[in-house]
């Protein structure tokens, strides 16, 4: 839903005088729409004008055994009055649905912070497949923290009794009982959720109204319970309003990254004039992008469901040969299916873009969980010298603006374009000031439909190396297509050693020689005693804990990569000026191995490589090692 915004006025900053933030994380069982009620409740965050960041986390089975810690879903959102880069470190408040989804959470909640539980669930047999052996709601278990525990389950069914559901059908309206309490708890209006249910369930108005009624229950709660004589005040938490954030004016939507990059790739065919084609094979996280681009039609975009990973890539690499922008998306395992093709593609010199949504590995790994491992796939990871533009968002939101970055390099200079996100990235949601087009410079493409004076080159190059995009059927410009090596000019088979030697070197200076722009400094000086270099999601942690470590008056600054290949001209030069360069990296040093290589600095890894993003903390303690 999108919302216009406003500029702060100085009578409301006084109104909302204190800067505040509040981490606030859903957990329970896959089957109890934590996901649900967590993008709901960042729909009407948003809609109240905060600024927000947000963690999905679920399981990797599809429905893994109820109440096990292995099948725990949660949602983690950060909002707040001032900037959010990242959806938080610890949580100030956990909503556990269930006995897993507490034992899985709650060691990561603040000290102090409030745990909200469903009493209803805490049975034995909830206990046991948790693997408590006491029921932590009544034993000392929990003394670090502020408890409230109450009857969900059945506070829910004496809501939904009058629409005659039937118990199984009653409990799953359940978690809108839960965010009716959680809208009372952050003074959030109930309108939005309300229409949005009466749509969801336009067909089935008793299940609207039935969700409807739990949803108000549970807002009702918030207003008249009274916990051991004094209401939800005195358990550590009363009504918290969250002030507006400063914003742009402008017209503002939540979106995740797999969105934003739908939208970035049909408006950058949209810059180059050229009708899209997207060759997909679902495989998680990566699945949404197609989702997402099957309803963009109407852009004259082309979805195509392949039957594997491989005929995907081909179509896409097919469509580019016919004059369309191929383009196909997918994870590590993918990605590593499509390395062939990708050859293929550097080989005919045909654009197209690859978008590696990356996830935990090696193989299967974990395929619902973040990681940054699939760099060495992107720069290097094809048989022979096969050179590869590789680019990276570093948030949602920044995804819209890196995929057409992506389609001005792939038509621009004729080569296939990797595109790195992660698990992260494609499901957690940010505010998005929806941009104004008019203000992108056009890119058109530009095929060769004449013969050219002195006859055809298939493979003559212009100014940036790139050969003609001819497309098939034209008269007079029919040429050779094919992974064989190609003749330098005529685009004939040619194995001959001169030719190979030379053909290798112009694929390699082309990619090379892309024009990218200087590296700038995030925050902090352009020198110095230590810089943080980061790439794709790891913005949002570095950012904030560079500003801490600043503020407390170390000397340090953030770099952040857009363009992992080719790097920026100046990069080299810009990290010689400091003393030392850490790279925080998702992996086991890959980014840091790459910079060693290309630039023989010094630089110092930490990694990680938990399935979980960094929290701020971690790279703040790494900043401190290194200054002290």
């Amino acid at each position: 839903m999108a919302t216009a915004a406003h500029e702060v006025t100085p009578a409301e900053a006084s109104a909302h005088p204190a800067a505040e933030s509040v981490v606030v994380r859903f957990a329970g069982d896959s089957g109890d729409g934590m996901q649900l009620t967590g993008g709901q409740f960042t729909l009407s965050t948003a809609l109240a004008g905060n600024d927000l960041a947000t963690f999905p986390d679920f399981p990797a089975e599809i429905r893994a055994p109820q109440g096990t810690l292995f099948g725990v879903s949660a949602f983690q959102i950060n909002f707040g009055s001032t900037a959010i880069e990242t959806a938080g470190d610890q949580p100030d408040v956990l909503i556990a649905m269930n006995p897993a989804g507490l034992k899985v959470n709650v060691d990561a909640l603040k000290i102090g912070g409030l745990i909200i539980a469903d009493a209803g669930e805490f049975t034995k047999r909830n206990l046991e497949k948790a693997k408590y052996d006491a029921n932590p709601l009544t034993d000392d278990s929990l003394a670090r923290w502020q408890v409230l525990s109450f009857d969900i389950s059945q506070l829910t069914l004496d809501a939904v009794k009058p629409f005659g559901l039937g118990n199984k059908e009653a409990l799953r309206c359940k978690n809108m009982w839960t965010l009716g309490l959680a809208l009372w708890m952050f003074d959030r209006d109930r309108a939005p959720i309300v229409d949005w249910l009466k749509t969801k369930f336009a067909k089935m108005p008793v299940l609207a109204e039935a969700n409807i009624a739990a949803l108000n229950a549970g807002h009702a709660y918030g207003e008249t319970a009274e916990l051991g004589g004094g209401g939800l005040g005195d358990a550590g938490f009363k009504q918290h309003h969250i002030g507006v954030a400063p914003a742009e004016p402008g017209l503002y939507r939540t979106v995740t990254g797999a969105e934003a990059i739908s939208m970035g790739l049909v408006a950058g065919a949209q810059l180059a004039g050229v009708p899209m084609f997207f060759g997909g094979y679902p495989i998680t996280p990566a699945s949404a992008i197609l989702h997402h681009l099957s309803r963009l039609k109407e852009f004259g975009i082309t979805t195509f469901q392949a039957e594997d990973e491989i005929a995907a890539i081909a179509s896409a690499i097919g469509a580019s040969y016919a004059g369309q922008l191929g383009v196909t998306s997918s994870s590590g395992p993918g990605i590593a299916l499509k390395g062939e093709a990708m050859g293929l593609a550097i080989m005919t010199e045909l654009p197209l873009v690859v978008v590696n949504s990356q996830r935990g590995g090696p193989s299967t790994g974990l395929p619902t969980k973040t990681e940054q491992s699939d760099l060495y796939q992107a720069v290097y990871g094809r048989n022979g010298d096969a050179p590869m533009p590789v680019i990276a968002a570093r948030s949602p939101s920044d995804c819209f603006d890196v995929a057409i970055e992506a389609v001005r390099i792939a038509t621009q200079y004729m080569t296939p374009v990797m595109l790195l996100t992660d698990g992260y990235i494609a499901n957690a949601a940010e505010p998005w000031a929806v941009p104004d087009m008019s203000t992108y410079e056009p890119f058109p493409v530009e095929f060769l439909e004449d013969v050219p004076e002195g006859g055809f080159k298939p493979y003559g190059r212009d100014a940036k190396l790139a050969r003609p995009w001819v497309k098939p059927g034209t008269p007079g410009l029919l040429h050779r297509i094919g992974g064989i090596e190609k003749a330098v000019d005529t685009g004939n088979i040619d194995y001959g050693a001169a030719n190979h030697q030379q053909m290798t070197d112009i694929r390699r200076d082309k990619v090379a020689n892309i024009v990218v722009p200087d590296q700038q400094v995030e925050l902090g000086e352009d020198h110095g005693h230590l810089v943080v270099v980061g790439w794709g999601s790891t913005f949002g942690p570095i950012h904030q804990a560079v500003r801490r470590a600043r503020k407390r008056g170390v000397d340090v600054a953030h770099v952040h990569l857009r363009h992992i290949w080719p790097l920026p001209k100046n990069l080299g030069a810009l990290l010689g000026n400091y003393d030392h360069v850490l790279v925080p990296e998702m992996n086991t040093g890959q980014l840091k191995t790459v910079l060693r290589d290309q630039f023989l600095v010094d630089a110092k890894p930490l990694n990680k490589v938990s399935g979980q993003p960094f929290m701020i903390a971690e790279i703040e303690a790494a900043i401190d090692a290194t200054t002290m």
